[in-house]
């Protein structure tokens, strides 16, 4: 065997075996290390330089060279070459066929309060001309209860329609959306 491809086998299992324990570490400590550097590492945060996608490639560059060396005959240029597209296709692979999809998956189930101003809500406990009621407002796939005020200084009783004015002092000021049958 000669001694540049005991060097290739060396780097090809030193990737596998490096990739598979990169992949481990960010697994299992990808939390800790994240808030210990506290955005230390942001600067790196191009997407696909997303851990997975890294350890990814190294590992299927690896494994890739370890296979091409014992079941192939050919030359050592050719199974670095073929190692290296193997890795960057798994990688696009990884990326767009797992790694985008998460991200874009993630939902929040979090808002800001004067997010609410303009949106569309229902009196649960009657709103007096001068004081505080209740009105349930849907957020995403929930509802959220607020204490409110009558913007327009009318009653407004439960089950009625509004929406939100504005917000203030985290007071929800609302108005009736439809004038009810009757009043004048």
């Amino acid at each position: 065997i000669p001694e540049g491809a005991i060097n290739m086998e060396a780097l090809y299992w030193g990737c596998l075996i490096g990739g598979v324990l990169f992949a481990i570490v960010t697994v299992v400590l990808g939390d800790i290390l994240s808030s210990a550097l506290d955005g230390l590492l942001d600067f790196l945060s191009v997407d696909f330089f997303n851990p997975v996608v890294i350890a990814g490639g190294i590992t299927v560059f690896g494994g890739t060279g370890i296979m091409l060396m014992k079941y192939t005959n050919l030359a050592a240029g050719a199974h670095v070459t073929l190692s290296i597209l193997s890795a960057i296709v798994i990688s696009i692979l990884v990326y767009f066929g797992y790694v985008k999809p998460m991200e874009n998956s993630e939902n929040s189930t979090g808002f800001s309060i004067k997010e609410l101003a303009g949106r569309i809500g229902v009196v649960t406990v009657p709103l007096p001309a001068e004081g505080f009621g209740e009105v349930m407002v849907k957020i995403g796939a929930g509802n959220t209860m607020h204490i409110a005020s009558s913007f327009d200084r009318q009653i407004l009783p439960a089950g009625v329609r509004v929406v939100v004015i504005d917000v203030v002092d985290g007071v929800l000021r609302v108005s009736e959306l439809e004038e009810r049958k009757g009043d004048d």
